[in-house]
């Protein structure tokens, strides 16, 4: 469940703070966020499919402690990530 290199790099470019930037909380939880919603859906049509799972589950976390950290850091930038990526908190 990879996302497609075009959709990556328009995520990129979407989320990035400056040219070139790929490390930033924000294109990170961006990119996670979209492979949680395609392997939703994945688990949807094939609920037996227990190792994509476990897999689903670590994204999730990894994506919880991304927006922990940037919650301490900037409120401000976190607040707005929810905001664009229509997450819930």
């Amino acid at each position: 469940m990879s996302l497609s290199t075009d959709n990556k790099l328009k995520i990129i470019k979407e989320f990035a703070t400056k040219d070139g930037d790929t490390g930033s909380p924000e294109v990170q939880i961006a990119l996670l966020t979209n492979q949680i919603s395609e392997l939703t859906e994945h688990l949807k049509k094939h609920k037996k499919d227990v190792h994509s799972r476990k897999g689903l589950l670590k994204m999730v976390a990894k994506r919880r402690r991304l927006l922990n950290f940037l919650a301490k850091r900037d409120e401000k930038r976190y607040k707005s990530l929810i905001e664009r990526l229509g997450l819930s908190k």
